[in-house]
């Protein structure tokens, strides 16, 4: 059986975004004014870039296991260009992942799993399902 591991993540993630796009996911009203980081120096210039990070969030936890929004943060952060000076790492926004993940989660797509070591949002059933799907479109080529 093809998994979300066996697909280009770009084209899956893409493919995600468009069937989040087609569910009724709805970007927040500042969505189209704020940068995704402290590392960026202006908006992202797509006009689907929420559906985008969602997807990508929501592939992010089914990869990663329990995780949580540090954890994210420093997946999706970059280096602060600082001029003449050297770069520094900077985290990226947690409100957006924080959003996303609670869109996710009213979605039933993750769910917060708070028992044993490891603490943070696991893919459910219906997200994995989502992305197994779409990793088979891609794989047999179905566009």
């Amino acid at each position: 059986m093809t998994t979300a591991f066996d697909v280009d993540p770009h084209s899956l993630v893409n493919k995600a975004a468009d069937a989040l796009e087609k569910e009724g996911f709805k970007a927040p009203a500042w969505a189209p004014f704020v940068k995704t980081g402290q590392h960026r120096e202006r908006p992202p210039v797509q006009n689907n870039w929420w559906h985008v990070r969602c997807a990508s969030v929501l592939r992010s936890v089914y990869i990663k296991g329990p995780i949580g929004v540090s954890k994210l943060r420093k997946r999706y952060g970059g280096n602060k260009r600082r001029g003449v000076r050297p770069r520094h790492f900077r985290l990226a926004s947690g409100n957006i992942l924080r959003k996303c993940l609670q869109d996710l989660q009213k979605a039933g797509y993750v769910e917060y799993r708070d028992k044993g070591i490891k603490k943070g949002r696991v893919i459910t059933g219906k997200g994995k399902k989502l992305l197994d799907n779409l990793a088979k479109t891609i794989k047999d080529g179905k566009v």
